[in-house]
């Protein structure tokens, strides 16, 4: 009598280096195509980002956009690849990476591709956040920022109350989420309507998920906020790779489940506010993100870094495409994201429905 053979031999053909640490005892695995598919993807974020700081008015060539990055080109270009254009980029990428990664942590802790925080109202918690100190304060900047953040967890907060059950489940989680946003939208429309006429045009252009303007000091804070999200993420990710075996398999590998999940469900919201505080909602780049570097990998679990590149080059060729669409007006990237996440997302539901999970 044969016996089957067991479950993990069908993920043995993937290649993999393993890099080992002789003075600590520490490994770790490395998936081969995994970090050439992320290579390649910020290689093509870095060639689109190159024809973005040439495009305008006063518009520039590839090289010598390339040599003015360099620190090699003439007074006026440094001016505007440098000081104007370049800021626009660095914010674009790192709204990106953020929203990327935010949307991996949250399909991976639902187990559903539906679980991003533009479904399940964390994008529209931040926005709220941010128009009160806009409409109501009538802060800007740094002030914002800190509205969005607080915004995002104090929705994250809310969600998680409302969907705790003896735990929390992925499906309960996108349910409730799914009110929470029809909610806040509501919400956010009422504020819009009581606001001076000044105040909504300046909000809107804010919900609209924009980079026009974008200058150094809204690049900083974002890269601040991903600096310290990055190693906390780093250190869950293993307990976020067994829990997506299950809740009683994770348990008897000795996970602490629910409060991996909430420390998860607080990194995901965090990262989502940091994008948006940076250029406003830029929809449905964290459900597109995870999926597509899934999809280019073919590797199991939250594919964490896959999805962080693959956010970037999202947003930046977004960015782009929302330059040069019209002539004499530049669209919001979010525009351009809405439109292609629109279309996505009734692919997906039609997959889903096709698959019988819908």
């Amino acid at each position: 009598m044969t016996t089957a053979p067991p479950a993990t031999t069908k993920t043995l053909p993937r290649r993999t280096h393993v890099v080992r640490s002789r003075s600590r005892g520490l490994s770790l695995r490395v998936d081969v195509r995994t970090v050439a598919v992320c290579a390649l993807v910020l290689a093509a974020t870095f060639a689109v980002g190159v024809l973005a700081l040439g495009t305008g008015e006063f518009a520039i060539s590839p090289s010598d956009v390339i040599r003015t990055l360099l620190g090699n080109g003439s007074r006026q270009t440094n001016f505007v690849v440098n000081e104007l254009r370049l800021p626009r980029l660095v914010t674009g990428v790192l709204v990106g990476a953020a929203l990327g990664l935010s949307g991996a942590l949250f399909q991976s802790l639902t187990r559903n591709p539906l679980g991003s925080p533009d479904i399940v109202g964390f994008t529209y918690g931040s926005a709220t956040g941010g128009l009160l100190v806009v409409l109501v304060i009538g802060g800007t900047g740094g002030q914002v920022a800190l509205g969005a953040v607080g915004g995002g967890l104090a929705t994250a907060l809310l969600v998680y109350l409302l969907a705790w059950r003896h735990g929390i489940h992925g499906y309960r989680l996108v349910l409730v989420g799914i009110g929470i946003s029809a909610l806040l939208q509501g919400v956010n429309a009422y504020l819009l309507a009581k606001a001076r006429f000044t105040q909504a045009a300046q909000a809107m252009v804010w919900l609209n998920g924009s980079l026009n303007g974008r200058g150094w000091q809204d690049a900083r804070p974002a890269a601040l906020g991903l600096l310290v999200l990055l190693p906390l993420v780093a250190l869950t990710a293993s307990r976020l790779r067994i829990l997506e075996m299950g809740d009683d398999v994770a348990g008897g590998l000795g996970v602490p489940v629910q409060r991996t999940r909430l420390v998860v469900l607080v990194l995901a919201t965090a990262a989502c506010a940091v994008a948006t505080a940076a250029a406003g909602p830029v929809p449905f780049v964290a459900l597109i993100a995870p999926q597509l570097a899934r999809r280019l990998t073919h590797a199991p679990g939250p594919n964490l870094v896959g999805a962080t590149c693959t956010g970037a080059f999202l947003v930046v060729t977004a960015d782009f495409a929302s330059q040069r669409i019209h002539e004499t007006a530049q669209l919001p990237v979010g525009v351009v994201t809405a439109v292609v996440g629109g279309l996505y997302l009734g692919l997906l539901l039609r997959r889903q429905r096709r698959a019988g999970h819908i």
